[in-house]
Protein backbone atom coordinates (compact mmCIF):
# COMPACT_ATOMS: atom_id res chain seq x y z
CA UNK A 1 0.00 0.00 0.00
CA UNK A 2 2.82 2.39 0.88
CA UNK A 3 4.44 1.68 -2.50
CA UNK A 4 1.16 2.50 -4.26
CA UNK A 5 0.87 5.79 -2.37
CA UNK A 6 4.50 6.63 -3.13
CA UNK A 7 3.91 5.88 -6.81
CA UNK A 8 0.86 8.13 -7.01
CA UNK A 9 2.48 10.96 -5.07
CA UNK A 10 5.54 10.87 -7.33
CA UNK A 11 3.37 10.66 -10.43
CA UNK A 12 1.25 13.55 -9.14
CA UNK A 13 4.39 15.57 -8.48
CA UNK A 14 5.50 15.08 -12.08
CA UNK A 15 2.08 16.04 -13.45
CA UNK A 16 2.15 19.01 -11.09
CA UNK A 17 5.46 20.05 -12.62
CA UNK A 18 3.76 20.12 -16.04
CA UNK A 19 0.89 22.14 -14.59
CA UNK A 20 3.37 24.55 -13.02
CA UNK A 21 5.40 24.97 -16.22
CA UNK A 22 2.23 25.60 -18.23
CA UNK A 23 0.76 27.88 -15.58
CA UNK A 24 3.91 29.98 -15.32
CA UNK A 25 3.70 30.70 -19.05
CA UNK A 26 0.01 31.52 -18.77
CA UNK A 27 0.63 33.72 -15.75
CA UNK A 28 3.43 35.67 -17.45
CA UNK A 29 1.17 36.54 -20.38
CA UNK A 30 -1.87 37.28 -18.22
CA UNK A 31 -0.04 39.42 -15.66
CA UNK A 32 1.68 41.74 -18.15
CA UNK A 33 -0.72 41.85 -21.11
CA UNK A 34 -4.06 40.87 -19.58
CA UNK A 35 -4.51 38.14 -22.20
CA UNK A 36 -6.31 34.96 -21.19
CA UNK A 37 -4.45 32.58 -23.47
CA UNK A 38 -6.68 29.57 -24.11
CA UNK A 39 -4.39 28.63 -27.01
CA UNK A 40 -1.62 27.68 -24.58
CA UNK A 41 -2.48 23.98 -24.84
CA UNK A 42 -2.27 24.24 -28.62
CA UNK A 43 1.22 25.72 -28.38
CA UNK A 44 2.18 22.88 -26.04
CA UNK A 45 1.05 20.33 -28.64
CA UNK A 46 2.82 22.26 -31.39
CA UNK A 47 6.09 22.17 -29.46
CA UNK A 48 5.78 18.40 -29.07
CA UNK A 49 5.09 17.85 -32.77
CA UNK A 50 7.92 20.13 -33.85
CA UNK A 51 10.26 18.11 -31.64
CA UNK A 52 8.96 14.90 -33.22
CA UNK A 53 9.61 16.33 -36.71
CA UNK A 54 13.16 17.54 -36.16
CA UNK A 55 14.28 14.71 -33.86
CA UNK A 56 15.53 12.49 -36.75
CA UNK A 57 17.87 15.31 -37.77
CA UNK A 58 19.07 16.79 -34.48
CA UNK A 59 18.37 13.98 -32.00
CA UNK A 60 16.42 14.07 -28.77
CA UNK A 61 18.66 16.62 -27.06
CA UNK A 62 18.70 18.97 -30.02
CA UNK A 63 14.91 18.77 -30.35
CA UNK A 64 14.56 19.52 -26.65
CA UNK A 65 16.28 22.86 -27.19
CA UNK A 66 15.19 23.82 -30.71
CA UNK A 67 11.48 22.89 -30.65
CA UNK A 68 10.52 25.22 -27.75
CA UNK A 69 12.46 28.05 -29.43
CA UNK A 70 10.63 27.46 -32.72
CA UNK A 71 7.32 27.40 -30.83
CA UNK A 72 8.21 30.66 -29.10
CA UNK A 73 9.12 32.22 -32.46
CA UNK A 74 5.75 31.26 -33.88
CA UNK A 75 4.08 32.59 -30.75
CA UNK A 76 5.80 35.96 -31.16
CA UNK A 77 4.64 36.07 -34.77
CA UNK A 78 1.04 35.40 -33.74
CA UNK A 79 1.33 38.01 -31.01
CA UNK A 80 2.53 40.55 -33.57
CA UNK A 81 -0.18 39.78 -36.13
CA UNK A 82 -3.20 39.08 -33.90
CA UNK A 83 -2.86 39.35 -30.14
CA UNK A 84 -1.29 42.83 -30.17
CA UNK A 85 -4.49 44.26 -31.63
CA UNK A 86 -6.55 43.44 -28.54
CA UNK A 87 -4.26 44.85 -25.85
CA UNK A 88 -6.11 47.19 -23.55
CA UNK A 89 -9.52 45.94 -24.59
CA UNK A 90 -12.07 43.92 -22.66
CA UNK A 91 -10.56 40.52 -21.62
CA UNK A 92 -13.45 38.84 -23.44
CA UNK A 93 -11.75 39.73 -26.74
CA UNK A 94 -8.57 37.88 -25.78
CA UNK A 95 -10.58 34.93 -24.51
CA UNK A 96 -12.51 34.62 -27.80
CA UNK A 97 -9.41 35.16 -29.95
CA UNK A 98 -7.26 32.60 -28.18
CA UNK A 99 -10.15 30.15 -27.90
CA UNK A 100 -10.51 30.22 -31.69
CA UNK A 101 -6.73 30.07 -32.11
CA UNK A 102 -6.66 26.90 -29.99
CA UNK A 103 -8.96 25.17 -32.48
CA UNK A 104 -6.89 26.46 -35.42
CA UNK A 105 -3.67 25.09 -33.92
CA UNK A 106 -5.24 21.74 -33.09
CA UNK A 107 -6.81 21.29 -36.53
CA UNK A 108 -3.56 22.39 -38.21
CA UNK A 109 -1.70 19.71 -36.26
CA UNK A 110 -4.26 17.11 -37.36
CA UNK A 111 -3.93 18.24 -40.97
CA UNK A 112 -0.12 18.20 -41.01
CA UNK A 113 0.67 15.20 -38.81
CA UNK A 114 -2.63 13.30 -38.81
CA UNK A 115 -5.10 12.53 -36.00
CA UNK A 116 -3.46 9.28 -34.92
CA UNK A 117 -1.06 8.85 -32.00
CA UNK A 118 2.57 8.99 -33.12
CA UNK A 119 5.59 7.22 -31.58
CA UNK A 120 7.78 9.58 -29.61
CA UNK A 121 11.16 8.12 -28.79
CA UNK A 122 13.33 9.01 -25.83
CA UNK A 123 16.88 7.77 -25.20
CA UNK A 124 16.99 4.21 -23.87
CA UNK A 125 19.32 5.33 -21.09
CA UNK A 126 16.52 7.52 -19.71
CA UNK A 127 13.75 5.00 -20.16
CA UNK A 128 14.92 2.42 -17.62
CA UNK A 129 13.91 2.27 -13.94
CA UNK A 130 16.72 3.29 -11.59
CA UNK A 131 15.71 0.61 -9.11
CA UNK A 132 13.81 -2.66 -9.57
CA UNK A 133 11.65 -2.07 -6.48
CA UNK A 134 10.79 1.48 -7.55
CA UNK A 135 9.71 0.71 -11.10
CA UNK A 136 8.15 4.15 -11.58
CA UNK A 137 11.39 5.99 -10.81
CA UNK A 138 12.84 6.14 -14.31
CA UNK A 139 15.72 8.23 -15.52
CA UNK A 140 13.39 10.19 -17.78
CA UNK A 141 11.09 11.21 -14.93
CA UNK A 142 13.99 12.35 -12.79
CA UNK A 143 15.43 14.18 -15.77
CA UNK A 144 12.10 15.96 -16.33
CA UNK A 145 11.91 17.08 -12.72
CA UNK A 146 15.50 18.28 -12.75
CA UNK A 147 14.99 20.20 -15.98
CA UNK A 148 11.74 21.80 -14.79
CA UNK A 149 13.40 22.89 -11.54
CA UNK A 150 16.33 24.32 -13.51
CA UNK A 151 14.12 26.17 -15.99
CA UNK A 152 11.92 27.62 -13.25
CA UNK A 153 14.99 28.75 -11.31
CA UNK A 154 16.43 30.33 -14.46
CA UNK A 155 13.11 32.11 -15.08
CA UNK A 156 13.10 33.65 -11.61
CA UNK A 157 16.76 34.68 -11.97
CA UNK A 158 15.93 36.28 -15.33
CA UNK A 159 12.98 38.20 -13.90
CA UNK A 160 14.88 39.36 -10.83
CA UNK A 161 18.39 40.10 -12.08
CA UNK A 162 18.19 41.15 -15.74
CA UNK A 163 17.06 44.50 -17.11
CA UNK A 164 14.39 42.96 -19.34
CA UNK A 165 13.12 40.83 -16.46
CA UNK A 166 12.91 43.79 -14.11
CA UNK A 167 11.01 45.74 -16.76
CA UNK A 168 8.54 42.88 -17.10
CA UNK A 169 8.01 42.84 -13.33
CA UNK A 170 7.60 46.62 -13.29
CA UNK A 171 5.16 46.40 -16.20
CA UNK A 172 3.04 43.91 -14.28
CA UNK A 173 2.70 46.48 -11.48
CA UNK A 174 2.20 49.58 -13.63
CA UNK A 175 2.65 49.32 -17.39
CA UNK A 176 1.67 52.93 -18.03
CA UNK A 177 4.45 54.24 -15.82
CA UNK A 178 6.95 51.91 -17.50
CA UNK A 179 5.90 53.24 -20.92
CA UNK A 180 6.67 56.81 -19.80
CA UNK A 181 10.25 55.82 -18.97
CA UNK A 182 11.26 55.36 -22.62
CA UNK A 183 10.68 51.58 -22.48
CA UNK A 184 9.38 50.01 -25.69
CA UNK A 185 6.24 48.39 -24.28
CA UNK A 186 5.43 46.62 -27.55
CA UNK A 187 8.83 44.93 -27.53
CA UNK A 188 8.43 44.09 -23.85
CA UNK A 189 5.05 42.46 -24.42
CA UNK A 190 6.38 40.47 -27.38
CA UNK A 191 9.36 39.24 -25.34
CA UNK A 192 7.08 38.29 -22.45
CA UNK A 193 4.61 36.52 -24.76
CA UNK A 194 7.43 34.58 -26.42
CA UNK A 195 8.80 33.56 -23.03
CA UNK A 196 5.40 32.25 -21.96
CA UNK A 197 5.01 30.28 -25.20
CA UNK A 198 8.54 28.91 -24.82
CA UNK A 199 7.51 27.38 -21.49
CA UNK A 200 4.46 25.82 -23.16
CA UNK A 201 6.62 24.38 -25.96
CA UNK A 202 9.09 22.95 -23.47
CA UNK A 203 6.27 21.40 -21.46
CA UNK A 204 4.99 19.81 -24.68
CA UNK A 205 8.36 18.26 -25.56
CA UNK A 206 8.68 16.81 -22.07
CA UNK A 207 5.05 15.68 -21.79
CA UNK A 208 5.12 13.84 -25.12
CA UNK A 209 7.80 11.50 -23.78
CA UNK A 210 5.54 10.46 -20.92
CA UNK A 211 1.95 10.98 -22.05
CA UNK A 212 2.31 10.14 -25.75
CA UNK A 213 2.02 12.32 -28.83
CA UNK A 214 -1.48 13.22 -30.05
CA UNK A 215 -3.17 16.44 -31.21
CA UNK A 216 -5.13 16.81 -27.96
CA UNK A 217 -2.13 16.42 -25.67
CA UNK A 218 -2.56 19.98 -24.40
CA UNK A 219 -6.26 19.66 -23.57
CA UNK A 220 -5.66 17.66 -20.39
CA UNK A 221 -3.18 20.22 -19.07
CA UNK A 222 -4.70 23.59 -19.96
CA UNK A 223 -7.60 23.79 -17.47
CA UNK A 224 -5.59 22.52 -14.45
CA UNK A 225 -2.98 25.14 -15.37
CA UNK A 226 -5.59 27.88 -15.05
CA UNK A 227 -6.64 26.34 -11.74
CA UNK A 228 -3.01 26.46 -10.58
CA UNK A 229 -2.95 30.22 -11.23
CA UNK A 230 -6.16 30.71 -9.23
CA UNK A 231 -5.04 28.49 -6.34
CA UNK A 232 -1.59 30.07 -6.19
CA UNK A 233 -2.89 33.60 -6.64
CA UNK A 234 -3.17 36.00 -9.56
CA UNK A 235 -0.06 38.10 -10.04
CA UNK A 236 2.20 35.73 -8.10
CA UNK A 237 4.60 33.52 -10.05
CA UNK A 238 5.78 31.70 -6.87
CA UNK A 239 2.11 31.15 -6.05
CA UNK A 240 1.49 29.76 -9.53
CA UNK A 241 4.38 27.34 -9.07
CA UNK A 242 3.06 26.29 -5.68
CA UNK A 243 -0.49 25.90 -7.02
CA UNK A 244 0.66 23.63 -9.85
CA UNK A 245 2.60 21.33 -7.53
CA UNK A 246 -0.20 21.18 -4.94
CA UNK A 247 -2.98 20.25 -7.36
CA UNK A 248 -0.72 17.69 -9.03
CA UNK A 249 0.06 15.95 -5.73
CA UNK A 250 -3.58 16.16 -4.63
CA UNK A 251 -4.65 14.58 -7.91
CA UNK A 252 -2.06 11.82 -7.51
CA UNK A 253 -3.11 11.00 -3.95
CA UNK A 254 -6.79 10.95 -4.94
CA UNK A 255 -5.98 8.45 -7.68
CA UNK A 256 -4.77 6.00 -5.03
CA UNK A 257 -8.01 6.08 -3.01
CA UNK A 258 -10.79 7.55 -5.19
CA UNK A 259 -9.77 7.20 -8.86
CA UNK A 260 -13.10 8.54 -10.13
CA UNK A 261 -12.48 11.86 -8.33
CA UNK A 262 -9.01 12.46 -9.75
CA UNK A 263 -10.06 15.47 -11.81
CA UNK A 264 -12.80 16.68 -9.47
CA UNK A 265 -10.38 17.16 -6.57
CA UNK A 266 -8.57 19.88 -8.53
CA UNK A 267 -11.70 21.98 -8.77
CA UNK A 268 -12.69 21.21 -5.18
CA UNK A 269 -9.32 22.59 -4.09
CA UNK A 270 -9.92 25.71 -6.16
CA UNK A 271 -13.34 26.20 -4.60
CA UNK A 272 -11.97 25.83 -1.06
CA UNK A 273 -9.15 28.30 -1.71
CA UNK A 274 -11.55 30.85 -3.22
CA UNK A 275 -13.84 30.55 -0.20
CA UNK A 276 -11.08 30.84 2.40
CA UNK A 277 -8.66 33.16 0.58
CA UNK A 278 -10.18 34.67 -2.60
CA UNK A 279 -6.89 36.15 -3.83
CA UNK A 280 -5.18 32.73 -3.74
CA UNK A 281 -2.48 31.33 -1.48
CA UNK A 282 0.17 33.88 -2.43
CA UNK A 283 -1.91 36.29 -4.50
CA UNK A 284 -1.69 40.05 -4.28
CA UNK A 285 -4.36 42.22 -2.70
CA UNK A 286 -6.60 43.92 -5.25
CA UNK A 287 -6.21 41.37 -8.02
CA UNK A 288 -9.72 40.03 -7.54
CA UNK A 289 -11.41 43.33 -6.73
Amino acid sequence: MSELILYNVFNGFIIGAFYALMALGLSLILNLSGVINFAHGGFLALGAYLAYTIMPYVGFWGALVIAPLLTAGLGVGIEYLLVRRIYGRDPLYSLLLTFGLAFILQDSIRYIWGPQTLPYGIPDALNRPLDASLFFLTGYRLFMLTLVVGVVAALFVFLKHTRAGMRIRAGVSDLETVSTLAVNVRWLRSLNFGLGIFLAGLAGVLAAGMLGLEPTIGDALIMPSFVAIIVGGLGSLPGTLLGGILIGIASGLTTAFFPSATEAVIYVMMGIVLLVRPRGLLGEEGRVQ
